[in-house]
């Protein structure tokens, strides 16, 4: 099933915090080799961990970790501005974009757990009124995107080959979120019901703080 759950909420949920961390830590450390940070108890974490962003997970059927996102809105701090504006061309700040970043997966985790955490963020375009996803990302991921038909607009990429860095925009669609429901196996309207059951009806949804 997919939760969605704020960093300041995320001491709820220990195990899929600590599997999300150490998964972060074996995917981008261990086998991308990015310089990232990984501290004493294995867990991968940046400062934007810090600005309670919203985490979309993927819960397995025994309660594990298998697979994640993380969304913060380009109205305050991202990862995309502060490091990567020369690839987006300009700054990206609006209430109507979020930034997406740590699309991560666990070990084993196939493409229908991929489509599931895209099909999440098309809830939260239609849930919070958001109108595009922002986001950087590797060579590898241009490969997945496509395969579980959630390519995004590219904006601008440095490198070449498995060491291309991209920044690419998303936007959702009803066409778009059937493809990736069937391709995740997930009626639209199991996902809906995961994204109320987080956030209920749209006067009880909050902002993440940034």
């Amino acid at each position: 099933m997919l939760r969605y759950v704020y960093a300041d909420d995320l001491h709820r949920f220990p195990r899929l915090a600590d599997q999300m961390f150490r998964h972060r830590a074996a995917q981008f450390h261990d086998r991308l080799g990015w310089e990232v940070s990984v501290d004493g108890a294995g867990h991968e974490r940046d400062e934007y961990d810090d600005k309670n962003p919203l985490y979309v997970i993927w819960q397995t059927a025994d309660g594990g970790h298998g697979g994640s996102m993380r969304f913060l809105p380009t109205t305050g701090d991202t990862m995309v501005n502060d490091h990567f504006r020369h690839l987006a061309g300009a700054e990206i700040r609006s209430p109507l974009i979020w930034e997406c970043t740590r699309f991560c997966l666990a070990p084993g985790a196939g493409p229908r757990i991929s489509a599931a955490l895209m099909l999440a963020g098309g809830e939260i375009m239609t849930g919070f009124g958001v109108k595009h996803f922002v986001g950087v990302f590797d060579a590898r991921m241009v490969r997945i995107y496509r395969l579980i038909g959630a390519a995004p607009e590219m904006l601008g990429t440095s490198g070449t080959g498995r060491e291309a860095v991209s920044v690419g925009l998303w936007h959702f669609s009803e066409r778009l979120q059937t493809k990736v429901a069937r391709t995740a196996n997930i009626s639209p309207d199991l996902a809906r019901a995961w994204f109320g059951r987080a956030f209920g009806p749209p006067l009880r949804r909050r902002e993440s703080a940034a």
